[in-house]
């Protein structure tokens, strides 16, 4: 009996210090949760949920525009996508990121901005790669670059500033992503966006306005991931409603280059 009773107090030890080091509740809701069961409490079950998502959200946006790059880069043609669009959704990406970063909120609230950032401008540069040239995709990339390391500077760029770049996100992102939406329209398809990128950044920022709620608490991002769901939800749609003439646009394509 002792020894099984040391074996339970065991794991509980080993999952306290899971818990602990990637700070997934308070001590408080792990003996409520964890030590005693009471699933009951409804506070600290839902701060546990929402770190829990919250991490898998950052977990997830390493990959989430990877199949958007390989296809841009395999597909050797960026036809179909605006690059305002992407250079807006770059910028409120990364205001977002410097913002909750120098807010000091927990990385689980906003950690996928570094990764969606790295790769939102490396489609960026691709696409100018593809249509403008070289040198332009160079010249974007460190100048992209140098304004991120600007906006890491408390001294040059202090959270006052930085507040109103996250209040400008919500135009921002509404303009960014209609201008890609009226690609999509004018064009009577979706030419090169991925299908699978698409569903998950609409996947991503609905469930990040539960996260911010819990744990962030900012009105200013929460409304930000309102907006973002709602417009990326509408290019979702569209992905699914152009299926069929993206798939005639691009053989249609891939025949005249060959």
């Amino acid at each position: 009996m002792t020894g099984k009773l040391l074996e339970k107090n065991d794991i509980i030890e080993l999952i306290r210090d899971g818990v602990k080091q990637y700070n997934l509740m308070t001590p408080k809701c792990f003996e409520s949760l964890v030590v005693k069961g009471d699933l009951g409490n409804m506070d600290c079950l839902t701060s546990f949920i929402s770190k829990v998502l919250g991490l898998g959200i950052v977990v997830g946006s390493s990959l989430v525009k990877l199949p958007q790059v390989f296809k841009i880069m395999f597909g050797g043609s960026a036809e179909g996508i605006s690059f305002m669009s992407v250079l807006l959704e770059l910028l409120a990406i990364t205001f977002a990121g410097l913002y909750s970063y120098a807010m000091k909120f927990p990385f689980s609230a906003y950690g996928e901005s570094v990764f969606l950032a790295a790769q939102t401008s490396l489609i960026a540069m691709m696409v100018l790669w593809f249509s403008t040239g070289k040198l332009a995709s160079i010249v974007f990339l460190a100048v992209y670059g140098a304004g991120v390391f600007l906006g890491l500077d408390p001294k040059l760029c202090p959270v006052e500033v930085l507040w109103y770049g996250q209040a400008i996100n919500i135009p921002m992102i509404v303009v960014g992503k209609f201008m890609q939406i009226w690609a999509n329209f004018s064009n009577g398809h979706t030419g090169q966006l991925s299908a699978i990128t698409t569903f998950l950044l609409a996947l991503g920022a609905i469930a990040r306005i539960f996260t911010s709620i819990k744990e962030t608490g900012d009105q200013t991002i929460i409304a930000t991931y309102i907006v973002s769901s709602t417009v990326n939800c509408i290019i979702a749609l569209q992905v699914m409603w152009y299926w069929s003439a993206t798939n005639k646009a691009l053989a249609k394509k891939k025949t005249k280059k060959e």
